[in-house]
């Protein structure tokens, strides 16, 4: 099935495309529908959790198959290949390792308030870009998760709308991404709680 993409998001290549699981779907829409109802299962799964520690790697890793292992075989698991976006996909691992410990350390050492620790930890997670697709809706569970159960603040609203579909909203979301990898995080600080 050939796919068409929305503003920054990553292409998939041949394999990781063949990796869906549900061979009957035929249009984008109806792949958005299905990773929509995924979500909603990995969103009652993450906070219905127990687990004290999210800021590590099998933690993050589960949550992503949580997300979208109904739809997607390659769920949960690193990338394998190199993409428009992304550090190399050989060193996932170990900046996934130093951004968990970075927060772990923002968190204790109260380096920045809480707002702002979630939004660098947005912003590194979808740098890293550790799975082959869904890193940006990922990343914003993530965020929201270490705001309510970590930071115990309210979850973004991430500008009020749906960010798969191309828009606006979406572009403003781009763009604030863009000049935070560029070291400013003051639009991206203002998106989040739009």
């Amino acid at each position: 099935m050939p796919f068409d993409y929305p503003d920054g998001a990553t292409p998939l290549d041949r394999d990781e495309a063949e990796g869906l699981r549900l061979t009957h779907i035929t249009t984008r829409e109806q792949l958005n529908i299905f990773e929509a109802e995924n979500i909603r299962a990995g969103a009652l799964w993450a906070w219905r959790s127990r687990q004290r520690d999210m800021l590590d790697e099998l933690f993050i890793r589960r949550l992503h198959r949580q997300m979208f292992g109904k739809v997607w075989r390659w769920a949960g698991e690193f990338r394998t290949t190199d993409k428009n976006i992304g550090v190399p996909k050989e060193t996932i691992g170990i900046e996934l390792h130093k951004l968990c410990d970075d927060v772990k350390y923002w968190i204790e050492q109260r380096s920045f308030e809480a707002d702002e620790i979630a939004v660098r930890f947005h912003h590194r997670l979808v740098y890293i870009h550790p799975f082959a697709n869904g890193n940006g809706r990922h990343a914003r569970m993530m965020s929201d998760l270490i705001l309510e159960k970590r930071l115990h603040r309210p979850r973004f609203s991430w500008g009020g709308m749906v960010l798969e579909q191309q828009g606006e909203t979406r572009s403003q979301y781009i763009r604030a991404l863009h000049e935070a990898d560029a070291g400013d995080l003051t639009r991206l600080l203002s998106f989040v709680r739009t």
